[in-house]
């Protein structure tokens, strides 16, 4: 428990257990993660718990442990994540302990507007704008985008083939004219060969990189409710907005890559949003009707000898 001090509360500190033995039995539960597969997106979440548990409570000491968490103020999302990290500790260092079970409430997650996500590409420099395009148009996981490498694309056909993150299934993307424009362009002038990674840097940093830009921009714009877009956020936008079009829940669960329909099914409740709101176009030519299909645009009814189109806000 944590011990006062003229300062008041301080976090209990680690008895007869030095800092370079600390840090062996972290590194020794890394390891073994390494070993039976798991990602390293998980492996990178497990070492930033263990380091903020070990500097605020006795890593030796479960119920210390159970005891800090449940104090903390902070979701039981967040905290059943801490749980699952340190019961990998538990269980490679020979300990033991009644692991809690901290309840997370079902919540539907929040799509941003079609307006809102094209102005979160278009007001980002070319690296970010790339990187958000993809995506916009593929939903692949941050994760995903980061480990692509230039074989992984095909710039004749349009289509992305990515490693699937989460042991999930493989799948191909068809992308736009644009995007592959975007792509074209950005490899000619790095001059990336085919086993180059297309991004440098990991997942984490896209997102931090991310936050910082949305955020300048919703400061720019004076509108709070950017601030609430995460990539995780433009993942939902493509998988609301491509069942909609399709109505094929199954396509839905492929393209994102799911093990488990009870997973994808959450979209099927976001498709009917409280406000449709549109864009309309019309194209006479083939050429006119195909640049609106790529810009994400749906065929409506043809009137008056055109084709009407449409898009949602």
């Amino acid at each position: 428990m944590p011990h006062k001090t003229e300062g008041g509360l301080q976090p209990t500190r680690q008895p007869n257990l030095s800092v370079t033995r600390l840090n062996e039995l972290i590194f020794k539960t890394l390891l073994e993660m390494k070993k039976n597969g798991l990602s390293d997106c998980s492996i990178r979440f497990t070492f930033k718990a263990l380091k903020f548990l070990s500097k605020n409570c006795n890593l030796n000491d479960p119920e210390n442990v159970k005891s800090f968490i449940s104090s903390l103020n902070v979701s039981n999302g967040y905290k059943r994540n801490l749980c699952i990290a340190y019961n990998k500790y538990v269980k490679v260092n020979g300990l033991s302990w009644n692991m809690p079970l901290y309840k997370v409430s079902s919540k539907l997650p929040k799509v941003p507007s079609s307006e809102k996500v094209q102005m979160l590409i278009s007001g980002a420099k070319p690296l970010m704008a790339l990187k958000l395009s993809i995506s916009v148009e593929t939903g692949m996981r941050p994760i995903e985008i980061m480990n692509l490498k230039i074989k992984d694309i095909d710039l004749q056909n349009r289509t992305i083939y990515p490693s699937s993150a989460k042991g999930g299934s493989a799948r191909v993307f068809k992308i736009s004219n644009r995007l592959t424009d975007m792509l074209r362009v950005y490899i000619s002038k790095r001059k990336l060969g085919l086993n180059d990674k297309l991004f440098k840097g990991t997942s984490n940093d896209y997102g931090k990189l991310f936050r910082a830009y949305r955020n300048r921009l919703a400061d720019k714009l004076q509108d709070p409710s950017i601030k609430q877009i995460t990539l995780y956020s433009l993942r939902h936008y493509y998988a609301t907005m491509l069942y909609a079009k399709t109505k094929d829940i199954l396509y839905v669960m492929k393209q994102l890559g799911h093990k488990k329909l009870e997973t994808t099914l959450i979209y099927t409740q976001l498709v009917n949003f409280p406000n449709d709101e549109y864009y309309s176009a019309i194209a006479t030519t083939i050429d006119e009707a195909r640049k609106l299909v790529e810009n994400g645009f749906e065929y409506v009814c043809d009137v008056d000898g055109v084709k009407l189109f449409r898009k949602r806000k």
